[in-house]
């Protein structure tokens, strides 16, 4: 094997998409090295158990720092080209990138691995640009969202890491269209592939709840819009319906939304049930009647792109309501899948929702057409062998 997957964080709880892929890439390709720059302090104990204990890391940032303090602490474990560039990088910012570049690339090199693929257009690309300079490994990058459609002060660029990288995936067809307007001149190597999803069963009919639920789940931050889901949900309750909402998920505006929740009179029918572990997710996903993502952009540009939270809900076979923002729309066939509202409309989104629960019949329906289409759409496999075919083409 001459392919590694390399990871950021890995396996975290809010990247389940990324040991979905990990699985079927091993089972596909064969069991790959995986190696994660840090710990997660999110640690999923939804990943199977092989690829966790398949996981090595590097060593943390104080051990990195003190192999690399003095050209004499580096002499004889790294080549003379790769001290000298690290040297003069100094304390730049990024300067961790190349000490974690030259150290996993002296690993990697003694493995006989050629090529890395990482997810995000972050740390793990960038330590992986490096490890191209300093070693000729190449290496590849899945871009989601926020990790390209933010700019941010490091002095690699987005346009650096996709000049530089074999290939680029992308999530969306929106996503391929925004990075090629930024990357015109990479365009043969930008490629659209979805995340993909693995198909389940579904449990016994009869297992939905009473009030009939409305679930949400994400992190509790801007651009997943949850402050327009409890204003919807103040005037479904005004509207006279009987309905419980529960929003799955941590983050730092849980305060504020527990104070709008309270200013609303809502604390009977709306809860914030915290981080949960996804399969307690899919077992609350299965109780519900629909599924409700409002996310918008926020200030600083960052947004949703494909929320593959969004497939887990089509996947219990859930009528899905979300807003036509980013790749959205090609998750959810308007009106057959599901509903779709304009950013911060609260008022539609109440209105979407209450048709889905004043009509279950037709949300059931919903939610078996949308089960039908992401598992045509979104199938794990069929992903996989896409981004296989394209590593293959590297090595």
């Amino acid at each position: 094997m001459t392919f590694a997957y390399l990871f950021a964080r890995f396996p975290s709880l809010t990247q389940t998409f990324c040991f979905r892929e990990v699985e079927e890439m091993s089972r596909q390709m064969g069991a790959m090295p995986i190696w994660s720059l840090r710990y997660p302090d999110d640690f999923s104990e939804d990943c199977p158990v092989e690829l966790a204990a398949r996981t090595r890391y590097l060593p943390d940032r104080d051990q990195l720092k003190q192999m690399f303090c003095s050209t004499r602490a580096m002499l004889g474990d790294f080549p003379l080209s790769v001290i000298w560039q690290v040297k003069r990088w100094g304390e730049k910012k990024g300067k961790y990138r190349l000490y974690e570049a030259a150290w996993l690339g002296r690993e990697l090199k003694e493995q006989g691995i050629t090529h890395v693929h990482t997810h995000f257009a972050g740390i793990g690309a960038r330590t992986a640009w490096w490890m191209s300079k300093f070693y000729g490994i190449s290496y590849s990058f899945t871009g989601h969202a926020n990790d390209m459609f933010c700019s941010n002060d490091d002095p690699l660029l987005l346009q650096d890491l996709v000049d530089q990288s074999s290939f680029v995936v992308t999530v969306s067809d929106f996503s391929r269209e925004w990075l090629l307007i930024q990357c015109p001149d990479s365009s043969a190597k930008i490629h659209r592939i979805y995340n993909g999803m693995e198909s389940r069963c579904l449990p016994a009919s009869g297992a939905k709840t009473l009030p009939p639920k409305i679930v949400s789940v994400g992190r509790l931050i801007t651009k997943k819009g949850f402050q327009y889901l409890v204003e919807a949900c103040a005037l479904l309750r005004d509207s006279g319906l009987d309905f419980h909402c529960e929003i799955i998920g941590n983050g730092p505006l849980e305060d504020d939304l527990r104070y709008q929740i309270q200013q609303l009179r809502l604390d009977d029918c709306v809860e914030l049930a915290g981080a949960l572990p996804w399969q307690e997710v899919n077992s609350r996903l299965n109780a519900s009647s629909v599924f409700v993502l409002p996310c918008v952009s926020d200030d600083g540009g960052g947004m949703d792109n494909l929320p593959t939270v969004i497939l887990e809900a089509m996947n219990a076979a859930l009528p899905v309501v979300s807003t036509r923002l980013a790749a959205v729309p090609e998750m959810v066939d308007e009106g057959i899948t599901g509903f779709l509202v304009d950013e911060c409309d609260a008022s539609a989104l109440a209105d979407a929702v209450g048709h889905i629960l004043k009509m279950p019949d037709c949300g059931q329906a919903i939610g078996r057409a949308g089960k039908d289409y992401a598992e045509k759409k979104f199938s794990v496999v069929q992903t996989v062998s896409s981004l296989m075919s394209l590593i293959k083409q590297s090595l």
